[in-house]
This record gives C-alpha cells, structure tokens and sequence, in this order.
C-alpha cells in the first residue's frame, strides 16, 4: 500500500491516510478481506506516530470500511456494494461540483459543458 504524506498539505495526516485508504477501497484496488499494514507497521513506513495512524484506521472502522480485530489486526470490510457505490456517487458528486464551479468561472454555458462531457463520455467507450 503506497501512502503519500504532505506536510505543505492543510489536511491533517491521518485525515491524509484514511482519505488514500477510502481512496483505495473505494476504488476496488484493496478488497473486502484484504489485510492493511498493522498500526506501528504503517506508522514506521511513513515515518509518523503511531496514534496518527490509529487516529486514521479508526475513521474508516467509523465509516464501516475496515474491521479491525484486537491481536489479528485491520482488513478491508465485506461493505456491501451498495454502500460502496453510495460512497463512490458521493466522491463524484464533489468531483462535478469542482468541474461546474470551474466552467462557471470560465463563463461556459451549460449546454457547452454537456457537449464536452458527452464528447469525453464517448471518446473513453472506444
């Protein structure tokens, strides 16, 4: 699992970790099941302390994207996939706002943005 840490970032680190780890599961690269690095094992990798990175994996137990069991440690939970599709349609959802709020600035009408998406749309289907 490649974690990437900013320190010019705003973003808190564990909101950092738990936001690429969400990422990951999100995304199907890490699979209901899947061990993620233990708590000091993660903690050394990125160099941080380890209550940051329990701070992290206890956000995403919270959101119900991880379990994590006392002796066996933290995996990647059997979330439903309507859960998972909810929280991917939330993610686009903010992605969209960005892009609408930037045509607006760039003073595009609506019409013109929907043929941009449609042309993108069927550009990736061939």
């Amino acid at each position: 699992m490649n974690i990437l840490i900013s320190s010019t970032s705003g973003e808190p680190i564990y909101a950092q970790i738990a936001g690429q780890v969400r990422q990951l599961i999100l995304q199907g690269e890490l699979v209901t099941g899947m061990p993620l690095p233990s708590i000091r094992q993660l903690a050394k990798e990125l160099q941080i302390s380890v209550i940051t990175t329990k701070r992290a994996y206890e956000e995403l137990e919270r959101e119900g994207l991880i379990n994590s069991i006392v002796g066996k440690g933290s995996f990647v939970s059997g979330a439903d996939q309507e859960f998972i599709r909810e929280q991917r349609l939330r993610i686009m959802e903010g992605k969209l706002k960005e892009i609408i709020d930037e045509s607006r600035l760039l003073g595009m009408e609506y019409k013109e943005l929907t043929e941009m998406l449609k042309l993108l749309y069927e550009e990736e289907k061939e």
